[in-house]
């Protein structure tokens, strides 16, 4: 198995250098790690872990949940990567079963479950240096207040709104995941936006 240095590109994401010093690409990535290089899989992880767990912590709602299904779609990814035709759809395809892996445990879930907001959501409950706190408590709390709408959406509203606002998903690519047409994306999409505006409403 060859060597490869990973380091940290913009955003945090993982750059990854060949024995010839060269960054490889995502699909120089993926077509190694479908040949068993654990190496490659591993920077691909790496790339993609951030958005992926908070996809699902979105639309689960617990931390421990969200983390389980993080490791089941990367372990599905390593064990289906001989499947994948097109080495340039990878994320596509990693955010699909990511998605379809929520909606599974969702439909697993109690109904009456509630919902424990055991962790802060991505990205959210750090304060920057020189921070007014009033105004970082007012942000926390619409942060909050979002988390609790996006729960009382139906999950695919919910997955919709993620994939497309959060994700930069396009409306086609959304279809394709969900299995549905554009039409139907844009109109969850559409319910997901009225409906959380209206809960965001004193936050403006």
């Amino acid at each position: 198995m060859s060597s490869v240095d990973l380091g940290r590109g913009p955003g945090g994401r993982a750059d990854v250098r060949g024995p010839d010093g060269g960054l490889w690409d995502e699909a120089t990535l993926v077509a190694r790690a479908r040949d068993r290089d654990v190496a490659a899989f591993e920077a691909l992880v790496r790339r993609h872990q951030r958005g992926i767990y908070g996809l699902c912590r979105r639309m689960i709602g617990r931390d421990a949940d969200a983390q389980d299904v993080v490791q089941e779609v990367f372990l599905a990814a390593w064990r289906r990567l001989p499947d994948l035709q097109d080495d340039a759809a990878f994320a596509g395809w990693l955010y699909r079963a990511a998605t379809n892996q929520c909606l599974s445990a969702l439909r697993r879930r109690k109904p009456t479950a509630p919902i424990e907001d055991d962790a802060p959501p991505p990205d959210g409950g750090a304060t920057a240096p020189g921070a007014d706190p009033a105004r970082q408590a007012q942000n926390s709390a619409a942060m909050a207040a979002l988390g609790e709408a996006l729960q009382r959406l139906t999950p695919r509203q919910r997955a919709c709104w993620l994939l497309y606002e959060v994700h930069g998903r396009s409306y086609d690519e959304i279809a394709r995941m969900l299995d549905t047409t554009n039409a139907t994306v844009r109109g969850r999409i559409a319910r997901a936006r009225a409906e959380l505006a209206e809960v965001m409403r004193p936050w403006r």
